[in-house]
Order: C-alpha cells, then structure tokens, then sequence
C-alpha cells in the first residue's frame, strides 16, 4: 500500500508511476485526496465534539455541587452523543473507502525502471554460450523426458488434467536433486529454513498485495462445516512475507533471511501454447523461494544478494541464461522493480523465466503493518524482498535439453549426480 502522506504531497509522482506500468490512476488519486479531505474534515469535527463532551462532563458534578440546573448541558450532552455517533459512521464508511481506493493502486516503480510493458524489458547480462548440437538434430524435452521415462504426461493429466505431469524415476530424483541442492545452498549461505502451511487465510495474500485486485487467480478452499475459506498458496513468498504481521521486530533482528520449499498452486496456468508445453507452465509446480526483511537502506543491498544466489544456482548448473530488468509494467502489482533470471531452451528459442528477484520496498509491510524499532526508538516499516531460488518446471527441461547427447541420453549436471546416482540418464 502506498503512504497517504506521499499521495497528499506529491499526486502527480503517483499518477506518473502508474502510467509507467500502463495503468491510469488519476481519477483514483483524485478521488483519493478528496475523500481524505472530507475524512479528515470529518475527524476534526468530531475529535472537537469529544473534547467539547470531556469539557461539559466536568462541568456537570461541579455545576450540580453548587446547586444549579443541568438540564441544558444535559440536552447539550445528548445532541453531542447523537452527532458523535452519526459521525463516526460517516468516518467509518468513508474510511473504507479510501482503503479500497488505496488497495487498487499498484506499487510505485523505482525511478530507474523503464516505462511500459515487457517489449520494453532490458537484457542486463548473458552467462555462458547457448549449446552447439553438432551432428544430431536435439529433441524438445517432451520428447527426451518422455523417451527417457523421467516425466509421464499421459498420467499426469489422467490423474490432475491438463498442465498436470508425474516425475518418474531418475526423473523425479533429478527433480528431488535440485531441490535439495538449493536448499542446501541457501543453508550454507545463512538462511533460515521455514516449512509453511499450503493453505492460507485471507489476510495473507491482502499483505502480500494478491487481494483484493487478483483474488480470483488463486485457488480457494471451502470448508463444508463452516463459512471459513482458505486459498493455496501460488508461491511461498505468500506466507513467508507474513510471519511478522502485526510485529513491531528490533532493529538488530534485521535483516530476516528465509527460504522455503513448497508446491506453488497456480490457476492462470494450462495454455496451450507451443512455448508452454511440456512442464514450462503447470498448474502445480515445485520451488524454493528466498524472502528478506531488512531496513530500508539496506534494502538495495538485499535486492543484489538475491539477484547474485540465484544466478549462482543457475552458473553452477552450467546452464546458459540471462538476466533482464524488467519495465515498469510487466513487474508484478506489489514490486518496485523486477530482475528475471531466464535460462534458454533450445528447443523453443527463447529465454524462459526461472527466478523472479524483486524488491517491494515498504509496499507490503504497510499492508501487513510490518515494522522495527529504529536507533530513534520510532517503529518503521521495514523492506520485503524475494526471490524464487528456483522454481525447477522450466529448470528441470533447460537441463534436459542442454544436457543433451547425441544417442538421447542426457548428461546430468555435475552438482546433481549425488542426488540422481548416475552421471548420464541413458535411454
């Protein structure tokens, strides 16, 4: 959520930063300012009706200790109560507004990232030299998963529909494999390791900035002895993000280094597109995610740790990827600015997205009332920040088809034959 204050003193730089994301909110800033003005209109005259209250509530035993008549205060006192009362519900019901009006708007982007939607994405850097195939034509990982019995298509989407798979055998120690080393990894490097409930209350995707605005892009979970709802959580970031709402945490506890493995539930998944096939877009994949809290001055720090643990995950998987800034409009609702680490899959030729790495500076904390206590003693919102560290369904097929050989086996990564128990995956 973006401070109140900022949108009082500047509209314009908040009009500005949601046009860079392709999103008019002019009509909703203005109507912003004018219901904090009538709300605030509204406050001081009841916040001078209560003090006119504790004025005349002191008056009434000494007036009536000296034997003179009350009764006109008295009525006085009851005109006050009413109108406090009529007040209070008008403050009531135009202070939510303004919080819904509030929630609608997006994050503000950093003032470095570029304008517009993803054609407007940058390429910042390349790692490594896009696989030559010499002699042989390479096979897309649906066939090389298919033919080497790693993934089974077929009763995946028997068992879950479409979008759906099942890791079979060296398959699904390739999949456990990566998990494993990239929890070890983030272990090694001081994070704090957190298993967290799949389902979620309502509150967790409002801090997180996924509700109200994408509530429908989740899936939700009813309870059929009661009216309570639960949604699955899309990613870890969900609930790691909310493990100090409503805390007030010290400063020294800064910065709070987290990951967490999880399945992410996701229902936009199940195109049909050639560039989704396979295990690129599912409704149901694996991932470790990576959260930090931090001060905000360190926030920026933080932001190139995580982008840096996640290109090393990728580097010594000796995959060939890049990393690109994204604009304005293609970063997520709650960011401020987005790196996407995105490996290459020769048998598409494009770069797909295996880590989103984003700051949302003070934006989420503001939602879920997330602070520390700073050296002035004055309780300050604190940064969030995450990033996937990594999410294996477009990992797992840029190593299937890198890795490649030219009898259709495939060479497994180095730092993953302890987990698989073989160095080559042979038909």
């Amino acid at each position: 959520m973006i401070d109140i204050k900022l949108i009082r003193s500047d509209p314009e730089k908040i009009k500005a930063g949601a046009k860079k994301r392709n999103y008019d909110a002019d009509r909703i800033v203005d109507d912003i300012l004018a219901i904090d003005a009538k709300r605030r209109e509204i406050t001081a005259n009841v916040d001078a009706m209560r003090a006119e209250q504790n004025a005349a509530g002191r008056k009434i035993p000494q007036i009536k200790k000296e034997g003179g008549d009350v009764s006109e205060l008295m009525a006085r006192m009851k005109t006050l109560a009413a109108e406090v009362k009529e007040n209070s519900a008008k403050l009531n019901e135009i202070e939510e507004k303004q919080k819904t009006l509030l929630l609608s708007l997006p994050n503000m982007p950093d003032e470095d990232v570029a304008a517009g939607g993803k054609e407007n994405n940058k390429p910042l850097r390349y790692f490594g030299e896009k696989p030559k195939f010499e002699g042989f034509p390479p096979k897309n990982h649906v066939e090389l998963c298919e033919s080497l019995h790693l993934i089974d298509y077929q009763r995946g989407a028997k068992l879950a529909g479409a979008a759906s798979w099942v890791y079979c055998g060296l398959g699904a120690r390739l999949e456990w494999g990566l998990l494993n080393f990239f929890i070890g990894e983030h272990l090694r490097d001081g994070y704090e390791l957190m298993l967290v409930p799949h389902m979620l209350n309502y509150e967790c995707g409002y801090t997180a900035g996924q509700f109200p605005k994408f509530a429908d892009e989740v899936y939700w979970i009813a309870n059929p002895t009661s009216t309570e709802k639960k949604f699955l959580l899309p990613t870890a970031e969900t609930a790691l993000v909310n493990l100090h709402r409503g805390e007030i945490l010290t400063a020294d506890e800064l910065p709070k280094k987290y990951i967490s493995y999880t399945p992410c539930y996701r229902r936009e998944a199940g195109s049909y597109r050639s560039e989704e096939r396979g295990m690129i877009r599912g409704h149901q994949f694996n991932k470790v995610e990576m959260v930090q809290y931090t001060k905000p001055e360190e926030s920026d720090r933080a932001f190139e740790e995580l982008v840096a643990k996640a290109e090393r995950l990728v580097q010594e998987l000796g995959l060939h990827y890049r990393v690109s800034k994204l604009a304005a409009g293609d970063c997520s609702f709650s960011m401020a600015r987005t790196y996407d680490i995105e490996v290459w899959i020769p048998s598409m030729g494009i770069y797909k997205e295996v880590s989103s790495a984003s700051n949302a500076r003070d934006y989420q904390a503001r939602r879920g009332n997330v602070k520390y206590r700073a050296e002035d003693g004055k309780p300050r919102f604190v940064h969030t920040l995450n990033a996937s560290g990594l999410a294996t369904s477009r990992v797992f097929p840029a190593i299937v088809e890198q890795y490649q050989n030219a009898d259709g086996s495939v060479t497994v990564p180095e730092v993953l034959r302890k987990y698989v128990g073989t160095d080559v995956i042979r038909p």
